[in-house]
């Protein structure tokens, strides 16, 4: 907008920016004998723009001197500047932003990363914080150049919300159990059961998580899979390294890559073990055959009337029920009940121990034999010696404790439905039947009595 008094006179153009908080000048010398551009002139043009607030006298006196002086055009220059109004945010949840982060590859060459552990699951721990709070922050009205206000605005802030094992304490959403943190919009849950929906391979990395775990498609090789609760697999199993704290539940079978490990602190259910070490507290049912297996289990080993045991080695505490053991011109079975298999690992590396204190013991007596009482050596080696006969007496004793405890079952039972070909060892707390001549539906019990086991028909 063009303001002047006369035609000639020097002019002043006037822009104003969105909202009128701000207008900005071009100052026009005077053509000829036209008259300079003076405060009062510029007063009285401010005065007809309605420009009455936040004026700044200083920079437009400055200006119009110039203008007048040099005889030239003074473009963009601010005369006035209203207040801005301030965004009023109310409080929200923010989530942490490293969850929304690929976790950092380990230091080192590409070829030295191990891919397996690189997971895009976000696995939190109870009381983990998923989300802060930020505080308010009060608006402000705002003033335009013409003296009238500006309403303040508010912010519309996405909030994350406290959702499934979730809860809101001290400023924080935080984590109401163990579990997989996920986003459902910008509800936080924890989630207790992990499913795969697919296979465990590159694309998610080794499964550790501290609830339950479906997994609906295959395990590649070389993956393990640890949980804090069950694990579920829909299909055949390709084991690795499978830790279950409670129970393990196969629809198809179990195959061992390598050395496979199979941990398990509840029951066991699969439809076959191939190839596999098998550790499990609880009962391990079986629907068809156990083939070159090692399988230990501090209950019952069920196989059912058709299974079938071929070759390996059984370690089952309360004994075991089968359709048939051993294959003709195979390796032989071996089949041991009634034994705590962990007193019986405690006591081999026991007896490891007392064979290594005897050797050191008898050494270090020798040494000593050739050593002179007032040597400097003597005194340190007779320490020695007193030590190691202190261990050896310890070990001795837990030798003697584990002895008492190995025995767990005197009463377990084998039962065969079918056939237990030549080959085969049967035993029952350490009490060994060899079996020279196939036996058909049969059951193995302890005679303590007579001190061996007895056999007799089904």
């Amino acid at each position: 907008m063009a303001l002047g008094l006369h035609h000639n006179d020097g002019n002043l153009v006037v822009r104003f920016a969105e909202n009128d908080l701000e207008a900005w000048a071009d100052f026009i010398p005077p053509l000829g004998e036209g008259q300079p551009l003076k405060a009062d002139s510029i007063a009285a043009i401010l005065e007809r723009l309605n420009i009455t607030y936040g004026i700044d006298w200083e920079l437009i006196l400055k200006s119009s001197m110039d203008c007048n002086l040099d005889h030239r055009t003074i473009k963009n220059v601010r005369i006035a500047r209203g207040d801005p109004p301030e965004e009023e945010v109310p409080a929200y949840f923010e989530i942490d932003p490293s969850f929304r982060k690929w976790p950092p590859l380990p230091d080192g060459d590409v070829p030295r990363i191990d891919w397996k552990e690189l997971s895009p699951f976000i696995i939190e721990k109870k009381d983990q914080v998923l989300a802060r709070q930020r505080p308010s922050k009060k608006g402000k009205e705002g003033k335009n150049i013409h003296g009238l206000p500006i309403p303040k605005t508010l912010r519309a802030v996405e909030s994350a919300v406290a959702g499934l094992n979730t809860r809101v304490e001290n400023g924080a959403i935080v984590a109401a159990r163990d579990g997989r943190l996920l986003e459902k919009g910008k509800e936080l849950n924890v989630e207790e059961v992990l499913e795969v929906k697919g296979s465990v391979d590159y694309a998610t990395g080794n499964i550790v998580f501290p609830g339950d775990v479906i997994i609906d498609g295959l395990v590649a090789d070389g993956f393990k899979i640890y949980s804090g609760g069950s694990i579920v697999s829909k299909q055949t199993l390709d084991a690795t390294d499978v830790n279950a704290k409670k129970d393990l539940i196969v629809a198809g079978g179990l195959i061992g890559r390598g050395k496979a490990s199979i941990k398990v602190g509840g029951t066991l259910r699969t439809k076959f073990i191939q190839n596999c070490k098998v550790a499990c507290r609880g009962k391990i049912s079986v629907g068809a055959t156990i083939i070159n297996s090692q399988i230990y289990t501090l209950d019952s080993l069920d196989l059912g009337d058709k299974g079938r045991i071929v070759g390996g080695e059984i370690y089952a505490v309360r004994g075991l029920k089968t359709g048939s053991i051993g294959k003709e011109k195979g390796n032989g079975t071996k089949i041991h009940c009634g034994v705590d298999f962990t007193a019986q690992q405690r006591l081999d590396r026991q007896n490891e121990n007392l064979r290594l204190l005897s050797s050191k013991i008898a050494k270090l007596r020798e040494f000593l034999q050739g050593l002179s009482p007032e040597a400097g050596d003597f005194k340190k080696a007779t320490a020695l010696l007193e030590e190691l006969k202190k261990e050896q007496n310890t070990c001795s004793n837990t030798i003697v404790d584990l002895l008492n405890r190995l025995n767990a079952d005197e009463q377990a039972v084998i039962e065969v439905f079918g056939e237990v070909v030549p080959g085969t060892l049967i035993e029952i707390c350490h009490i060994a039947y060899f079996v020279d001549t196939t036996l058909k539906r049969v059951r193995f019990r302890l005679d303590k009595n007579q001190g061996k086991l007895v056999h007799q028909s089904l």
